[in-house]
């Protein structure tokens, strides 16, 4: 059976859990929003903890401290920034109840994390839970010289940037193991296709290369996109103006967040803009978007290349990890890239949802963060478990089927296009309907017509020279 002890917040008296190291306005959120039962991301959790404990090293430097019902000033601050230490490590993630869909603006999660913090150091104090002299407050010395406003917006930036690296290292892999993939295929010639239609050759190498070539350059986007994430308007409390905060706050929190993230992090050029705008949200989820549409496209080419493999393309095997029918024996799906797809879909999901929220502030205040800080940690979470998978169960283990790319390519009548420069189009569109009807080669129709000789139509329909690119006489 359940214990419960009394806290008490401006609205009155709640029970709460007796060993919930949150108080009476996160169990008021937990009562108001049992909407999704979802847990918040880490990123969110350390990243609040992280601005809770530079907080409080920069209020004890500015002096903002005093002593707290017989407890000295310095104590309550080292009580706070071993509790945000604890937070930040991971340990006390089980206190973390409030649902991503709740109140505009985070309060719900900024109390949360107050809460947990001050009483975390209260016990370090050596105070229970239940003491009605517990010295440390979660508004006046956990938040001290803050607001839900500049916190979470400050939070939503130093999470994303906290799996940036590690997001890049994983679509790095992908990239290197593409470009093997590139090099592993580069003799194997088949036919290229657009439109879904017969196209000039290529290398099944070349199709790699570009593979690996648009990771590296989406990469590049992510972090280009990420830069306007590390100006941080930490300082602006509730509207922009300060209020409440010293006026040095501003700077000595950016300089004393990078030097505990490790992130290089910038200051603000205008905190009210800083707290209007979630461009650089927006702009970020954008690009993340950008990057799941183009492994979208990669995915549905590697399902398109291992099709069949009996009656379909089957120039590539993918990798069979599992049965792939509960009723037809033998049967093996491309599994991976179809997860890939799912995974791929959400994100750009998430990304709508993001830029909705961002065009939804209003005067001085964007409401809806909550949410688009959620979707933001939960499209990098998913885009570094789908594309390690990918790399991992499909990719690195892919192999080429180099005689069903030639066999289809032997039948290409549209290779017919190299000889244009020679014979004109018109010619080589006559060779390649008639090629197509009668099931002959270019080679046997042209000769036929006499509009070359063999030696050369040979010289001509030299197909790895047709991957190289120029003009063949």
């Amino acid at each position: 059976m359940t214990e419960y002890r009394t806290e008490k917040d401006s609205l009155g008296e709640l029970k709460v859990p007796a060993d919930a190291l949150y108080a009476a306005q996160t169990q008021r959120a937990v009562q108001n929003f049992q909407i999704s039962g979802l847990p918040q991301y880490r990123a969110f959790i350390w990243s609040m903890a992280t601005i809770k404990r530079a907080a409080a090293e920069v209020n004890a430097e500015l002096g903002l401290f005093s002593d707290s019902d017989g407890t000295s000033a310095e104590d309550l601050v080292n009580a706070i920034k071993q509790a945000a230490d604890e937070v930040i490590a991971g340990d006390h993630d089980a206190h973390f109840v409030v649902d991503p869909f709740q109140a505009g603006a985070g309060t719900s999660h900024n109390m949360n994390t107050n809460e947990v913090i001050a009483n975390r150091a209260n016990q370090i104090l050596g105070y229970a839970l239940d003491d009605p002299d517990k010295p440390v407050h979660p508004n006046d010395h956990v938040n001290m010289a803050q607001s839900t406003n500049d916190t979470i917006p400050t939070a939503i930036r130093l999470g994303c940037l906290w799996r940036l690296e590690e997001l890049t290292d994983v679509l790095d892999g992908l990239a290197e193991s593409l470009g093997e993939k590139a090099r592993e295929f580069d003799d194997i010639l088949k036919s290229g296709r657009t439109h879904l239609q017969d196209a000039v050759p290529v290398r099944l190498g070349q199709e790699f290369g570009a593979y690996a070539r648009a990771v590296e350059r989406n990469t590049d986007k992510l972090v280009e996109a990420a830069r306007g994430l590390r100006r941080l308007g930490i300082g602006g409390t509730a509207t922009g103006s300060g209020l409440n905060a010293h006026p040095e706050y501003h700077g000595k929190m950016v300089a004393t967040l990078e030097q505990l993230t490790g992130l290089e992090l910038e200051r603000s050029d205008n905190l009210f803009e800083s707290m209007q705008s979630m461009q650089d949200m927006v702009y970020f989820s954008g690009a993340l978007r950008t990057l799941a549409q183009d492994i979208t496209r990669i995915a549905n080419d590697l399902r398109l290349l291992s099709s069949g493999p009996s009656t379909g393309l089957a120039e590539i095997n993918l990798p069979a990890v599992q049965p792939g029918s509960s009723i037809m024996p033998g049967k093996v799906n491309p599994v991976i890239a179809e997860m890939t797809n799912q995974t791929m879909f959400h994100i750009m999901g998430n990304d709508q949802t993001v830029m909705l929220c961002g065009q939804a502030g209003q005067l001085e205040l964007n409401v809806m963060m909550p949410i688009m800080g959620y979707n933001l940690f939960q499209m990098m979470d998913l885009m570094i478990n789908a594309l390690r998978t990918l790399k991992e169960k499909a990719i690195d283990g892919l192999t080429a089927n180099p005689e069903k790319a030639s066999g289809w390519l032997a039948k290409n009548a549209i290779l017919v296009t190299a000889l244009n420069p020679v014979i004109g189009y018109l010619n080589g569109a006559e060779v390649a309907k008639e090629a197509m009807a009668s099931g002959r080669t270019i080679r046997e129709v042209v000769l036929e017509k006499g509009l070359l000789s063999e030696e050369e139509v040979d010289k001509l329909l030299d197909v790895r020279r047709m991957t190289e690119g120029g003009i063949l006489s």
